[in-house]
């Protein structure tokens, strides 16, 4: 099973409730904030329905890795280090739990103690365009182009 990672960019003001209903169903709450999700139908049918205030992609191993080291975080703002991830999940290593991440072994939510929001930086770069959908801008779904975006935000 493949693992979408999906950040906002774009914000709040005049957004129909239903889009917003949705942004609150992704734990999209603000700008810049990433998650992972599975891809399934029914997410798929929830990233059409926002896909001009996100952009998703499938997400790498190594990506993912480099976003659970930088910017994951325990409850209470503390970091996510390896002494911490072997004591809450049972894993050694980070590319062990992310690859059983992105094999649908385990999810986020099943730690209460893992933050399942990921919040990331603005792009070095700055976007091309938030109005625009992807290769002309930045919306929508793009592919595995998403880890370049990331690793630009990390």
């Amino acid at each position: 099973m493949k693992l979408y990672a999906v950040i906002r960019l774009r914000g709040s003001v005049k957004v129909r409730r239903e889009i917003l209903d949705t942004l609150k169903m992704l734990r999209l709450h603000r700008v810049n904030h990433c998650v992972l999700v599975p891809k399934t139908p029914d997410f798929e049918g929830m990233l059409r329905k926002v896909k001009d205030y996100v952009t998703y992609g499938e997400i790498k191993k190594d990506t993912l890795v480099k976003l659970l080291k930088e910017r994951g975080r325990l409850v209470g703002n503390k970091r996510l280090d390896e002494k911490s991830l072997k004591k809450i999940t049972g894993f050694d290593n980070f590319d062990d739990f992310a690859d059983a991440l992105l094999k649908g072994k385990i999810k986020l939510k099943d730690f209460e103690n893992i933050k399942p929001v990921f919040r990331l930086s603005p792009p070095k770069g700055g976007f091309k365009s938030k109005k625009h959908h992807y290769p002309k801008g930045d919306l929508g779904y793009r592919g595995e182009a998403i880890n370049e975006l990331i690793e630009r935000m990390l």
